[in-house]
């Protein structure tokens, strides 16, 4: 079985424009991307998609382009940075291959949405409703929902309000509406099974912004590392080159951390963005295949130890607390010990993180001086949890697949429940439940 990623390099940076970029380049479709930007309920913006050069490489960039009423400081780098202008404006655009959205169409293909408004702040609320107007995917849908309330939640503990009272420039901004809907789309049309950020890369010193010369990382790109564990990396120049809007997406896509050991890259893409820094800002992206094994397997921890002065009921006592606090299996063996001293052998399943823990309860309800332990690899098959309804009800089931066959049977606990809700015998229930999920 085939496996599908979506790699993002991100060690010059992401933001929302470059991540878009990177998707096309890869092999997003662009019409389905331009059907969608054409359904955006909202006026004041275009965008052009081109070639340019960065670093001597070809890199593809994807421009929102706002009106005069719409335009803000995002990519001006005398009013970030207090140096030269480089690039800010539409003007200033390479367009061999432009799109503007509208009535007043500036090249072959353009068109520009609406008149000219003054600026607008919005909040989580109405950018949702812009989101439920827009002709999408109702997967790609929730993607962009799921990135702006990341960004909204990351912003509002920045100013210290609520996500409902969060009405301001950084997520009503148009061109953030433009890019986070554009970078969801394209997310989606690519049908990835995982995708892999192993950590962002950030610039340092500070930026201007709206409210004010911050420190680099800015405070929501900080609580958003912070909040879904994304590490950072130093670039070792100035500047932001980790976006609030190119944080919230790398977080809410991202799956995994590492690359496969082997794999075939079957697409490739490369997103430029719009700052003049030292470091040119670039995001590749990378589409890759491997081959899944049929069965799963994972690393555990295996604890033991012998235990031959200790009663039943310590022994089951803790072999409860083992099994609340994470253990994956607990069980005891009957075993005779040296000078034939008859005692248990007791055998622990568990993760890694879990071992000291484990080891603790161990230590403090049995008698035991010493615990073993061994990492192993096991193998397992496939297997999910669901509801399925049944005619006692809605009844807990895990579902294994393997070898062309599927396996449903009753989760204990949800047999139990019923049994004694009802009265009935834990037998003849597993069995109807059985008959039934068959």
């Amino acid at each position: 079985m085939k496996k599908r990623s979506l790699y993002l390099d991100c060690h010059t940076g992401i933001s929302g424009d470059m991540v878009v970029a990177a998707l096309l380049d890869a092999g997003a479709d662009r019409e389905v991307l331009e059907t969608v930007l054409r359904s955006i309920p909202v006026s004041g913006f275009g965008i052009a998609i081109s070639r340019v050069q960065k670093a001597a490489l070809s890199a593809c960039d994807f421009k929102v382009i706002l009106d005069a009423a719409h335009e803000n400081h995002d990519h001006d780098m005398k009013y970030l940075y207090g140096k030269e202008e480089s690039h800010a404006h539409g003007g200033h655009f390479h367009s061999e291959e432009s799109h503007t959205y509208g009535e007043h169409s500036h090249s072959e293909e353009s068109y520009t949405h609406g008149e000219h408004h003054h600026h607008e702040h919005r909040g989580l609320t109405e950018i949702y409703s812009i989101i439920d107007g827009t002709n999408m995917l109702d997967s790609a849908r929730a993607l962009a929902k799921k990135i702006f309330r990341i960004l909204a939640e990351a912003e509002a503990k920045a100013h210290g309000v609520s996500v409902e009272e969060v009405h301001f420039h950084e997520v009503g901004a148009l061109d953030s509406i433009v890019d986070i809907i554009a970078a969801a789309a394209c997310v989606d049309n690519l049908g990835v099974d995982e995708v892999i950020i192993p950590a962002l890369w950030e610039g340092e010193g500070t930026v201007r912004c709206q409210h004010g010369i911050l420190p680099v990382p800015v405070p929501a790109v900080t609580n958003i590392v912070m909040e879904y564990g994304i590490p950072l990396g130093k670039i070792g120049e100035p500047g932001e080159y980790v976006t609030p809007t190119g944080a919230a997406i790398a977080a809410a896509i991202c799956t995994s951390k590492e690359l496969p050991e082997c794999y075939r890259i079957v697409g490739n893409g490369l997103g430029a963005g719009k700052r003049d820094y030292k470091r040119p800002g670039l995001l590749r992206a990378l589409l890759l295949e491997t081959e899944e094994p049929v069965y799963e397997s994972d690393s555990i921890l295996k604890l033991e130890c012998n235990i031959d002065d200790c009663t039943g009921e310590a022994l089951g006592y803790a072999m409860e607390l083992l099994l609340e606090n994470g253990a994956r299996d607990v069980h005891y063996i009957p075993v005779y010990m040296k000078k034939n001293r008859p005692a248990y052998q007791l055998t622990v399943i568990c993760k890694k993180e879990d071992r000291e823990k484990l080891e603790a309860i161990i230590f403090r309800e049995t008698t035991t001086i010493g615990i073993r332990y061994v990492e192993m690899v096991r193998t397992i098959l496939p297997r999910r949890t669901e509801k399925r309804q049944t005619s006692y009800g809605e009844v807990a089931v895990k579902i294994c697949e393997g070898e062309g066959e599927v396996r449903i049977t009753p989760e204990y606990e949800s047999i139990r429940e019923v049994c004694r809700e009802r009265g009935l015998p834990f037998q003849k229930v597993y069995d109807d439940v059985l008959q039934e999920l068959k």
